[in-house]
């Protein structure tokens, strides 16, 4: 698919991030989100091909609002500045994202500042075996293409339970347990572009697993 009508349409909301302009372009709008549905239905197709566990997340199921929430959040823009959608939604777990943006687009997965009965579950797995998570994130290709955890808010001290010299003290500090890759927009015109995706989300998957076995026990 050529993403270039998406971003275009991106381009002028954010020139005229209002409701009126909205209301006045929904026709266009909605062309674009049904033209990036019909996508994330045929990405959905493909990698349930490839991922015996893979949980089946139609368009309509995997997008995400365009709208921003402003009741916790007063001074943003009314919409977003991306086409946001989730791959792999299995309830409860760590799903692969992926993010449409006007300069960027990120392939994303893993736990994002989950609640503390998750995070502790995967403290306590990093307890047991972290040696195995930082064989994950310690890959050669898996660090060539995400660098490391998502760089968020960590614990300055040892979390409640754990000793200050636990030999995965670092990985515990974590609250955010997620990785990311960006590409520039001009990529997602690439013929190969799905092809990137599907890689990503192959070198993404032990990552993911470890954690959804941890908060699954």
């Amino acid at each position: 698919m050529n993403f270039k009508n998406q971003i275009e349409f991106l381009k002028q909301l954010q020139k005229n991030n209002s409701k009126d302009w909205m209301d006045a372009n929904r026709k266009w709008y909605l062309q674009v989100r049904d033209e990036y549905i019909d996508w994330l239905n045929s990405m959905n197709i493909r990698l349930s091909s490839i991922d015996d566990d893979y949980y089946d997340t139609p368009g309509k199921k995997g997008i995400n609002r365009i709208n921003n929430n402003l009741m916790f959040h007063p001074n943003k823009p009314v919409y977003k500045d991306h086409f946001g959608a989730g791959f792999d939604k299995r309830p409860k777990t760590a799903d692969f994202y992926f993010e449409l943006g006007i300069e960027r687009c990120i392939f994303a997965g893993g736990l994002w500042r989950s609640e503390p009965k998750v995070l502790r579950s995967v403290r306590d797995a990093i307890d047991y075996d972290g040696e195995n998570l930082e064989k994950i994130l310690n890959k050669k290709s898996f660090k060539n293409r995400f660098g490391g955890l998502y760089k968020d808010v960590k614990l300055t001290n040892a979390p409640k339970g754990f000793a200050k010299d636990h030999r995965h003290i670092e990985l515990l500090k974590n609250k955010t347990f997620a990785v990311a890759q960006e590409f520039s927009t001009e990529e997602t015109f690439k013929n190969n572009f799905e092809d990137m995706l599907v890689e990503a989300y192959l070198e993404m998957l032990p990552f993911r697993r470890y954690l959804n076995k941890a908060i699954s026990v």
